[in-house]
């Protein structure tokens, strides 16, 4: 039984973002996402339609979800040991830009203030810009 499972057993480890290791990254999924989270928090704040108002929050909600989940791809896939030494600012960076994007206090998933999109826009930016110094290394 051991010899079987010693040879069926995977010889290469891959992981990435989908089902197949194609190795494509890039921060600018989350700062699409997380445009088109400040933009409708400006639209709800020019718009009393009620309706509207509802459509846009439930939108807005799925993009953070989406915010995060490009974020978390790339704090979790991309981003390798070697990268956290030479940035050990980063975990903290992630950290912060997944809960601005989040549901809690402050976050812009629970919020219709502009701002914070911004400030979520902001954080992406950060880690947009270590992202392509860590391409230009490789």
């Amino acid at each position: 039984m051991r010899l079987l499972a010693r040879i069926l057993r995977p010889r290469l480890e891959a992981t990435a973002h989908c089902d197949l290791p194609c190795g494509v990254y890039d921060p600018a999924q989350a700062r699409i996402e997380a445009e088109s989270v400040k933009a409708i928090q400006e639209k709800y704040q020019a718009n009393e339609d009620p309706e509207f108002r509802s459509r846009a929050l439930e939108i807005k909600e799925q993009r953070a979800d989406l915010v995060k989940h490009h974020l978390w791809v790339l704090w979790t896939d991309y981003f390798k040991p070697p990268h956290f030494e030479k940035y050990p600012e980063l975990h903290e960076l992630f950290n912060k830009a997944t809960k601005k994007a989040g549901g809690g206090p402050g976050g812009a998933k629970a919020s219709t203030d502009p701002a914070t999109g911004q400030e979520l826009l902001d954080y992406i930016a950060q880690i947009d810009k270590i992202f392509w110094e860590t391409k230009a290394a490789a």
